[in-house]
């Protein structure tokens, strides 16, 4: 367990749990509820978007695909990596990660063959189908995935910890 927290960065944990939040942040004022699972899935009232202004503009429609990526990286990366090879590694299995979602909403009838009966049994998995059949393919999100990959990679190797160096 000693060797397991001697790995872990916090600081890359961090950074990657701050902008988590700020992209689920950025889906409470900028959508809809019933487009948006963990809003409509809440037994809470918790949107905003009747309430600000669509503040983020035009960046807030891939906005979130970049702090996806950016964050699941850090967080990621500060759990279970310490040297630039295993960021690397962490860092491009999620933009294959996200590039997949991404490809499935525009090829929506081959993601929906391809989902098990029982996600419609299991919460948060049970969105998989409505995700890919309602979702959009989007040029700008596999950018701003693109960009939020590069970005999470840059952080890491700026905060890895000094004797991985």
């Amino acid at each position: 367990m000693a060797d397991f927290r001697k790995n872990v960065n916090g600081l890359q944990i961090g950074i990657g749990v701050l902008a988590l939040c700020l992209g689920a942040f950025v889906y409470l004022i900028s959508r809809p509820p019933e487009k948006t699972y963990f809003i409509y899935a809440s037994k809470l009232r918790i949107s905003l978007y009747h309430v600000f202004p669509h503040v983020f503009g035009v960046i807030g429609n891939s906005l979130p695909d970049f702090l996806h990526v950016f964050s699941f990286i850090l967080i990621t990366a500060g759990l279970v990596s310490k040297r630039k090879i295993e960021y690397l590694v962490v860092s491009l299995s999620w933009f294959l990660i996200e590039i997949a979602f991404e490809v499935f909403q525009k090829f929506n009838r081959i993601a929906l063959k391809i989902i098990p009966e029982w996600f419609n049994k299991v919460p948060v998995l049970e969105n998989a189908g409505p995700f890919f059949k309602g979702g959009t393919f989007d040029l700008q999100d596999v950018v701003a995935v693109a960009v939020g990959t590069v970005a999470g990679y840059f952080v890491l190797t700026k905060t890895m910890k000094k004797e991985s160096k």
